[in-house]
């Protein structure tokens, strides 16, 4: 038997412009950061997996692109490719199954730890990036995770996105352009330790969502909005593809705590959570 876990991943900024055709014409630009929470698989060493989640798969926390990580790994052992080879195998594996995804996921659950990705078309790049550790516990301490209980196929919204933007979308292409510089902005914050950057960088990615597709932030604005209006949310976004699952609440330092009463009160779900370093391993 073996047993291999890889970490699911929060995606700050640049989320959508990891994805071809995006990345052939412009290139893409992701910050996220690893959970300690995992997909983790159970090789019984005839060819036969089984796999358990910390969180249910949908929640827009990169669970199928882990899953494909863990998976590769405990089949054909974790040192028998390098990590780019890893996460580029789980890549090919999720697009052969038919969900249209690009590689922040599967990069994050095999690096682990904080990430600055560059994506030229088929090609990825993890930049040098190192938070300040100010920055980091501000984040740790305010960044609350929820999962709303909404169900969704990410695959459904990939597909009515994209279909817009080959038919030279304007709009999709302007909402494209500012998620992917939200994550110029997001490094600066994080290095600096600017925390009014990272409430601007949040923003932009909400505005170019909107721009894209706004049924992605549907389902979560009658919870966000009136948190948003009294302030005691600075800024949040949909984590993954949205229109369900998790979102990333930004609390201001006043009310984390009543903000997580109210939203658990509404029926969302809080994910405890702190930061992974590792990527995918031998449990």
């Amino acid at each position: 038997m073996v047993t291999v876990r890889a970490p699911l991943r929060v995606d700050l900024t640049g989320g959508w412009t990891d994805l071809v055709p995006f990345t052939n014409d412009f290139g893409g630009e992701v910050v996220n950061f690893t959970i300690n929470k995992y997909v983790t698989a159970h090789s019984d060493g005839a060819g036969q997996v089984s796999f358990s989640f910390d969180v249910p798969a949908g929640s827009g926390l990169g669970t199928s692109g882990a899953l494909n990580v863990a998976k590769i790994a405990a089949l054909q052992g974790i040192e028998a490719m390098s990590p780019d080879e890893l996460a580029e195998a789980a890549y090919q594996a999720e697009n052969a199954a038919g969900n249209r995804c690009g590689r922040q996921d599967q990069w994050a659950a095999t690096h682990g730890g904080f990430n600055r990705f560059l994506f030229i078309a088929d090609s990825v790049e993890r930049l040098p990036f190192e938070p300040a550790p100010s920055a980091r516990k501000w984040l740790k301490k305010h960044l609350l995770i929820a999962h709303s209980g909404i169900s969704h196929k990410s695959g459904d919204i990939q597909n009515r996105v994209w279909s817009r933007y080959d038919e030279g979308d304007a709009q999709v292409i302007e909402g494209l352009k500012a998620i992917r510089l939200s994550s110029r902005t997001m490094v600066d914050a994080l290095q600096r330790d600017q925390r009014q950057l990272v409430v601007e960088a949040l923003n932009e990615v909400c505005r170019g969502v909107d721009l894209i597709d706004p049924s992605i932030h549907d389902p979560f604005r009658s919870v966000i909005d009136p948190l948003l209006s009294s302030g005691t949310v600075m800024a949040w976004k949909a984590l993954g593809a949205g229109a369900g699952g998790c979102a990333a609440l930004l609390c201001n330092p006043m009310h984390v705590s009543s903000v997580r009463s109210d939203i658990e009160r509404l029926g969302w779900e809080i994910i405890d959570w702190d930061f992974e370093e590792e990527g995918v391993a031998i449990c």
